[in-house]
């Protein structure tokens, strides 16, 4: 069983923990994403890595608390062990060749774009960072991006911190002003489609990380499929990167929306249970 050996509250919602798993930690890459199970009976889901410390053996990920899983995972405390914990899983994120980027991290999918700024910068890239919340309470990962991040703007909603508005109003300010190789969006779908309809006018080669719903992560069930030029792919064995100006956002929102009902009724059975344990 794998155990954690830190964990950190980054808000109120938003959670990062650090797990002993030395396999896991000397392969993985950004972008790719590992899948747990908190105990012999419960659900798969998938998390991207979002760091590794070769030397410790350790991978970290970062959950937001949404359902009866991410609850379960938010209860476990340091020392505590963890089922199942498989990866790494998904292709790297291809960074050949990209001199000067944008990264633009939405919510919690900065964590996800956190180890892709990062690897840019171990690679001598030039990174122009974008991460956007709702409000200043939801910020995480600030000085984090800050280190490896030429230029850094942060947004929110509302204007309670940094810029005032959405992550598409500085990137296009990025576009309008320079040449870039590359834009890495990572964050909710909707966030993810208008930042393909930004750099689209400026011709730039632009990647969306997809995290649909997942099951086994191996191709074999089939949940995780996304269209992509009018072909069916699956985000767990194809991606999870794809080219953002090919995929039809409109449908994995829709299919995002299928679970719905089921997903609102298994958290709130859940719910109290949590609350009375986080007291």
């Amino acid at each position: 069983m794998y155990r954690i050996l830190t964990r950190k509250q980054l808000n109120e919602n938003v959670t990062m923990i650090e797990v002993e798993a030395p396999q896991i930690a000397k392969k993985a890459l950004a972008g790719q994403f590992v899948i747990l199970r908190t105990n012999e009976h419960g659900e798969r889901i998938p998390l991207t890595v979002a760091g590794t410390d070769k030397e410790r053996g350790t991978v970290t990920v970062i959950f937001q608390v949404v359902g009866r899983t991410t609850m379960e995972l938010d209860l476990k405390k340091e020392g505590d062990r963890l089922a199942d914990f498989v990866g790494p899983l998904g292709n790297p994120t291809d960074l050949t060749g990209v001199r000067r980027a944008i990264v633009v991290g939405g919510g919690v999918g900065c964590a996800i774009a956190l180890p892709v700024a990062r690897r840019l910068k171990e690679l001598g890239a030039e990174v122009c960072s974008v991460i956007g919340f709702r409000n200043r309470g939801l910020v995480i990962l600030e000085d984090e991006f800050s280190a490896v991040s030429d230029t850094l703007i942060v947004t929110t909603d509302d204007g309670s911190y940094g810029e005032k508005g959405n992550v598409c109003v500085p990137l296009k300010r990025f576009l309008d002003r320079g040449t870039y190789d590359a834009v890495f969006a990572i964050g909710p779908l909707v966030m993810m489609k208008y930042v393909a309809l930004t750099a689209r006018p400026y011709g730039v080669k632009t990647v969306a990380s997809m995290n649909p719903i997942m099951i086994d992560g191996t191709g074999m069930c089939g949940c995780c499929r996304v269209t992509v030029d009018g072909k069916m792919r699956f985000a767990c064995v194809d991606g999870p990167d794809f080219d953002a100006q090919k995929i039809d956002f409109d449908e994995a929102i829709g299919r995002l929306k299928t679970y719905e009902t089921f997903e609102a009724e298994a958290r709130e059975k859940h719910c109290n249970l949590y609350k009375k344990e986080i007291k």
